[in-house]
């Protein structure tokens, strides 16, 4: 093991596990101090600048901090391309890429798409490459999201119109504009933060993860009635849910008229995804 390497384990080692550790000081030497993926196997030493050594303390510090990687590395990956993120979007998560393939799976090729609560804009630019002759909107009530999904838009290239909006509060008179409504909204309560590891909690945003425990369909059921609005006849709603309420996003949907809800799993065989129909 060279000495960088164990320098950067005696270092985490306070705050992670052995497992932890051992991947954290691969991506730390290999992706962001660049030594090639061979030399720090062979553990061959990593010559560094003092301006790499003060990278490297600063990268430390933020590790010791619970701050995420994709944070301290300005990316990460969703099916197959790179986004930003930074404190103030949510970093996508896989189940979020396995909403995504089921609606490429399911809604027609120029589906006018609204992606309400849009953060790093992960599901609109995703729906907008692959779907090149769909009219994709995106909607997000925090300008910092709304500025780094425009960013990533720019980046990849990706047509996708991005509006500020409070979902909870916004009056909307767009009769029968969209096709497909898709939404990962905030959805863990505040009883379930205890559960909840420290890189996510001190780090992502709040506005969106968490929901009243008293209510926590609250996003689901506001864009469900815009969705009786702003749906054309036969139009869906796509979200994604917290896994202890499938039950009671199928019976509150049908509550409100919609039809052909159905609930699927995750990878994981968790309720994950709910989808209904006008």
């Amino acid at each position: 093991m060279n000495k960088i390497v164990a320098y950067i384990r005696s270092r985490l080692q306070p705050y992670y596990t052995a497992e932890e550790v051992s991947a954290l000081s691969r991506i730390v030497c290999c992706d962001l101090l660049g030594q090639a993926p061979t030399d720090y196997y062979l553990g061959k030493d990593i010559a560094l600048s003092p301006k790499k050594e003060q990278e490297l303390e600063d990268i430390l510090q933020r590790l010791s901090r619970f701050e995420p990687l994709q944070y301290i590395e300005g990316r990460t990956l969703f099916l197959g391309r790179e986004f930003w993120v930074a404190p103030g979007v949510l970093i996508p998560r896989p189940e979020t890429e396995e909403l995504v393939e089921l609606m490429l799976k399911e809604i027609p090729a120029d589906a006018r798409i609204l992606d309400v609560g849009t953060g790093s804009g992960c599901i609109a630019i995703s729906l907008a490459k692959e779907l090149p002759d769909a009219l994709v909107t995106a909607w997000d009530v925090s300008p910092e999201a709304l500025s780094v999904a425009r960013v990533n838009a720019r980046k990849l290239q990706a047509n996708v119109r991005f509006v500020e909006c409070d979902v909870l509060a916004c009056q909307v008179d767009e009769v029968g504009l969209y096709d497909v409504i898709v939404s990962n909204p905030p959805y863990v309560t505040e009883a379930e933060k205890a559960d909840m590891e420290p890189n996510v909690l001190q780090w992502e945003p709040s506005l969106a993860l968490f929901v009243p425990d008293d209510d926590p369909l609250r996003f689901y059921r506001r864009i469900a009635v815009l969705g009786r609005d702003m749906l054309a006849d036969g139009g869906r709603l796509y979200f994604e849910i917290n896994r202890a309420y499938g039950r009671e996003m199928v019976e509150m949907l049908r509550t409100m008229g919609y039809v052909r809800v159905r609930v699927k799993k995750d990878l994981s065989q968790n309720d994950r995804f709910v989808i209904a129909e006008k």
